[in-house]
């Protein structure tokens, strides 16, 4: 009971969720992220790594349409601004490097690409976040994403996807979970804020399997916060071709939010949840339909997760 009031009166939902996190650093102040597309390829799709992508994958579900529309970068900035201010009342940003591999370029150009981004009104940004795969960071790279650290809050998001070989290979991944050891082993002392991304619901694994990804995200203390996304198939993909052609087992919301209610236990609870599940635009989206907005969606899992008493490390006292 106490570890249940002591979430409450921190404004947990019974998770350390991302929203109250921030209100809690920046003072009140409405922080929102403007997704940014620096026009990155992938390893994975240039032929460095294989060709295609990951099967899940359609970059453009990851993306806003109205981000994906702007030609510049500049221009992609200032809009992503302005409709946070007129939609969200945002008072402060943390630009974010979205789509695709972020790093998968020579220094010298994402520092160019970085400085031009932080460079428009810098005096309302106060982070960047970089998305990634772990085998496209080096030291080089972190180096420069410390660089900003005396004047932005810098998280560095790389996609863990599923901490088993087995699944990396069968979504034609290109890299295992030895580049993500890796990877974190570099920045085990970084001022950087580590994020991992994590998909849940492959058919082959089992609920089991799943949780497991705890004891992974829980063993390493520089991650600090974490994404998690159910699985879903859209148009554009290998897996939506697959899926047409022979559907499999997805995860139903109610079944998702259960899930949840028994991961979230099991994490410890100083990691800060950006998200719990993740969503693509409707005319991307093949399966599974949840016939839901996205603030909808959200509401049942806070709803389910505060009806089951759910208390984000519970698990682990």
């Amino acid at each position: 009971m106490e570890v249940k009031e002591a979430a409450v009166a921190q404004g947990f939902k019974g998770y350390n969720n991302y929203g109250a996190w921030l209100r809690e650093k920046y003072d009140g102040q409405r922080v929102f992220k403007v997704i940014v597309d620096g026009g990155f390829t992938c390893p994975n799709r240039d032929g460095s790594k294989g060709y295609g992508g990951c099967t899940y994958c359609n970059v453009d579900s990851f993306t806003p349409s109205v981000s994906r529309q702007a030609p510049t970068l500049r221009e992609q900035v200032i809009q992503g601004m302005e409709r946070a201010r007129k939609g969200n009342k945002a008072d402060k940003f943390i630009i974010y490097f979205q789509p695709n591999t972020n790093t998968y370029a020579p220094t010298h150009y994402l520092k160019m690409l970085y400085d031009e981004a932080l460079s428009i009104e810098p005096e309302n940004i106060v982070g960047l976040s970089v998305g990634t795969r772990p085998d496209c960071i080096d030291a080089e790279k972190i180096a420069l994403l410390e660089s900003y650290t005396n004047r932005f809050d810098v998280d560095l998001e790389m996609g863990m996807e599923s901490i088993y070989n087995d699944t990396l290979n069968q979504i034609n991944r290109g890299c295992s979970h030895e580049d993500l050891l890796k990877a974190l082993e570099l920045v085990k002392n970084s001022k950087l804020d580590i994020c991992v991304h994590t998909i849940f619901g492959f058919p082959w694994e089992t609920k089991e399997m799943m949780l497991k990804y705890a004891d992974e995200i829980n063993r390493h203390e520089q991650i600090k916060f974490v994404k998690f996304h159910h699985l879903h198939i859209v148009e554009g993909s290998v897996m939506g071709v697959k899926y047409k052609r022979e559907p499999f087992k997805l995860f139903t919301l109610d079944e998702y939010a259960n899930f949840l209610c028994e991961l979230l236990p099991l994490v410890r609870p100083d990691v800060v949840v950006q998200r719990l599940f993740g969503l693509s635009d409707r005319e991307l989206l093949i399966a599974p339909n949840w016939q839901l907005k996205k603030s909808e969606i959200q509401h049942y899992i806070d709803k389910k997760i505060a009806d089951n008493g759910i208390i984000q490390g519970s698990a682990l006292l």
